[in-house]
């Protein structure tokens, strides 16, 4: 097998424009995060706060006229939690339905209209908003709706279009692009309700995710034998690498997947991971406030920070992890559990110390930061597990563990926001202590059941064996 070059390549610019993709997806779905800060009135979030006083205020004041316009509304933290948590509804629903149309009508659709759909709903969401709670509900989980198809939808393209031993990399960068969202998203939407008004963070992102759209649906197709302007040698490469992972048994085989060990031990893994990851993507900017008493300006930088650790860390560990297969020779099972290990245990150490540090923000600042940087090992680990244990059905895996997956989401914010209603550290130490539990629970099961091995019954004619 020559491999082709990775510059211009009809592969590569698949992985890029994924990225910009996902860049967008992470973008439309933290922003209301940050703006939900300001779109609350000041004093209902919390009863006069006993607590603001741990740590002294040190924001370092700035004396532009801070924009007033944006309405104001009268939620408490609960209805606050079970806003960010709507998302989340409607994303459990469409995981496992959007791996098997995936495999029916291709990921270029699936993955197109879903951010589509996306960017549509955000544009809606401050007249969602202005409607009531319950509308606002509404469109965030048909947001979640949206987005609940794209990871299937692109592991399922990356299954035709990765070959084996690209596989950390090309997936690497598509995926990088939801931690390069939350970086540039979280920040901005600070800027952007600081300086013009929080209903411009909505219309902004949603109009980009449309923009985006309309390149996806020119430039990219489902496989490489249907791709315009692919070179010979690239197609030829792509296909003779995958010409024995592939299954071409058309029904789904459920019953023997859904009894496969490697497979729950990448649940498993995958929501550990997500707990501690999705607690601190809703409520990081939440701590930065209420206990570091950080203004919304700087919040938005250091709330960013740990996302773009994680980027870095993602991009670089792709490399490495198919380094370390192709010339090093290390078994496929090997580098992903240790990757694992790595992007599980680094984190819970040192989420639990960042709750321990007081009001050294400078500290707890960069805690978080590793914490989460570690956690970009994880893709190179458990997420891409699923396409080297049956390529053919990637999609459907990735939608099985990411419903497990998205749980965390939902009940993670509530419980935490349920844990912390007095904003005490010793309430925030308890968070942190449970993330990193969980955590570590992940990293053992995946190290002692995961798989690096095409299993046989993603391969066809696994029936013909069994008789």
């Amino acid at each position: 097998l020559v491999s082709v070059p990775a510059c211009c390549s009809a592969r590569y610019n698949l992985a890029l424009l994924a990225c910009f993709g996902f860049f967008l997806l992470y973008a439309l779905r933290v922003n209301l995060s940050v703006a939900l800060v300001d779109m609350v009135e000041p004093n209902t979030s919390l009863a006069k706060n006993m607590t603001s006083n741990v740590c002294p205020e040190h924001s370092s004041t700035i004396n532009t006229p801070r924009n007033t316009t944006g309405e104001k509304y009268s939620w408490d933290a609960d209805t606050q939690g079970w806003i960010l948590g709507s998302f989340f509804y409607g994303y459990i629903i469409t995981q496992i339905p959007g791996g098997y149309l995936a495999s029916k009508i291709g990921g270029k659709l699936l993955l197109g209209f879903g951010i589509f759909g996306t960017s549509v709903f955000t544009l809606l969401t401050p007249l969602a908003a202005n409607l009531g709670v319950g509308y606002l509900i509404a469109v965030r989980a048909l947001e979640g709706l949206g987005e609940g198809v794209t990871f299937p939808a692109m592991h399922s393209m990356w299954s035709s279009w990765a070959p084996p031993l690209e596989r950390s990399k090309l997936l690497s960068i598509s995926y990088a692009g939801a931690q390069l969202g939350t970086v540039v998203s979280l920040p901005l939407s600070g800027l952007i309700c600081y300086y013009m008004n929080w209903v411009y963070v909505f219309y902004i992102f949603g109009a980009l995710g449309v923009l985006w759209w309309f390149f996806w649906m020119c430039l990219v197709s489902d496989t490489p034998e249907t791709h315009g302007s692919i070179s010979r040698a690239e197609r030829e490469y792509i296909l003779s690498s995958l010409k024995d992972q592939l299954s071409t048994q058309k029904s789904v085989p459920w019953r023997p997947m859904l009894e496969s060990l490697p497979l729950w031990a990448i649940v498993v893994a995958h929501f550990s991971y997500n707990w501690t990851f999705y607690t601190l993507l809703t409520l990081l900017p939440t701590y930065m406030k209420e206990i570091l008493r950080f203004d919304a300006q700087e919040n938005g930088f250091l709330s960013a920070l740990p996302y773009f650790g994680c980027w870095l860390c993602i991009i670089l560990s792709g490399q490495i992890a198919d380094y370390l297969r192709e010339k090093q020779n290390f078994s496929t099972v090997c580098v992903r559990k240790c990757f694992t290990l790595i992007g599980m245990i680094g984190p819970a150490v040192f989420l639990v110390a960042a709750g321990f540090i007081g009001c050294n923000y400078a500290l707890a600042v960069a805690f978080v930061t590793i914490s989460t940087t570690l956690g970009g090992f994880c893709t190179s680990g458990y997420s891409i597990n699923h396409l080297d244990i049956a390529p053919s059905y990637a999609g459907i895996l990735l939608g099985i563990t990411n419903s497990f997956a998205t749980i965390p989401g939902m009940v993670g914010p509530v419980i935490a926001k349920n844990l912390t209603h007095n904003n005490t550290v010793g309430e925030w130490q308890m968070v942190f202590y449970i993330a990193a539990s969980i955590n570590l629970f992940g990293a053992i099961f995946f190290a002692l059941f995961a798989s690096g091995e095409v299993q046989d019954w993603a391969v066809s004619g696994y029936h013909l064996h069994r008789n």
